[in-house]
This record gives C-alpha cells, structure tokens and sequence, in this order.
C-alpha cells in the first residue's frame, strides 16, 4: 500500500508580527526598552572584559570595601550558589580579594584590588557615557519620575 503524500505545511500570509496586545503591558515596555540598554551595555562593558553581573558586583565591592558574600547576594538580589561563579571570575583576574572575616570563619569580606578599583572606575565612566547617550533628548523630570515610578514598584509589598 501507497503512503499518503505528506500534507505540505500552508505558507504564512503573517507580514508583520503584532504585539499591541502586549505593548498594553507596562511590563512589555520595560522588557524591551532593557533588552535595547542591556545589549548596549554588553558592548560597553565589552573592552573590559566585564558583564552586567560581574561589573555590578564589582561596583558594589568598590563601593561597600569589607562586604561579605551573603550582603552582595542579597544586594544584587541573586542566589547565593551564582555568586560564587561571580566572586571566582573577579578574584581569579586579581580584581577583588576575598578574605575570612576573623569574627565569623564561615564568612568571607570582599575587597577590591588597586587594580580592581581601577578597572571600575574605567568601567563607571564608560557606563556613565552610555546611558548618557541612551538617554540624550529625554528630560531630567521624565527620567527622574521613570526612576521614581521604577523604586515604587519594587518596594510593592508580596516581591519576592
């Protein structure tokens, strides 16, 4: 007995994709406009060998010397097993040092190095000037109350 031919798939007559039901959503906005800022930040970070989490947790250790491992998880709002990934990165390019906390043996104070300090400050300036022309022609106001309305939603009772 003969197979049947197998059905051919019909062509899509879908020119252009739809999203309005979602551009509804202030979350879509949000989601969006942070795959434009965090694909351009990859590429400002880039010369530095750095990503989002490795820079920020190195703008964190510069900014906060002696902090222990537990208080940047909780600060970058990540688990604490992911950070280890993190903290290794860092210290293993001699940016930051990791010591044990002489009260605490189970903890470990993060410190940058000259070199880490350095190479943040590079990267901040580097950050600064993208989001500087990410955002050149919005207002000052408009920017401020996009912040403003950022820090209220995070505060929202239940996150988490």
């Amino acid at each position: 007995m003969a197979k049947p031919a197998p059905k051919a798939k019909p062509q899509s007559d879908v020119t252009h994709v739809s999203d309005a039901t979602l551009r509804r959503f202030l979350g879509y906005h949000m989601k969006r406009a942070f795959n434009v800022i965090q694909a351009d930040l990859a590429q400002t970070l880039k010369p530095f060998d750095l990503r989002m989490l490795t820079y920020t947790a190195l703008v964190l250790i510069v900014d906060n010397p002696g902090l222990r491992q537990s208080q940047l998880a909780d600060a970058m709002d990540i688990e604490r097993p992911n950070l280890v990934v993190i903290i290794d990165e860092l210290e293993r390019r001699e940016l930051i040092t990791r010591d044990r906390v002489p009260t605490d043996r189970r903890a470990y104070a993060l410190h940058a190095t000259l070199t880490g300090r350095q190479l943040c400050d590079k990267a901040v300036a580097a950050v600064t000037a993208h989001e500087n022309q990410l955002l050149e022609g919005l207002e000052e106001d408009m920017i401020a109350e996009m912040i403003a309305a950022m820090k209220q939603i995070e505060k929202r009772p239940g996150r988490g």
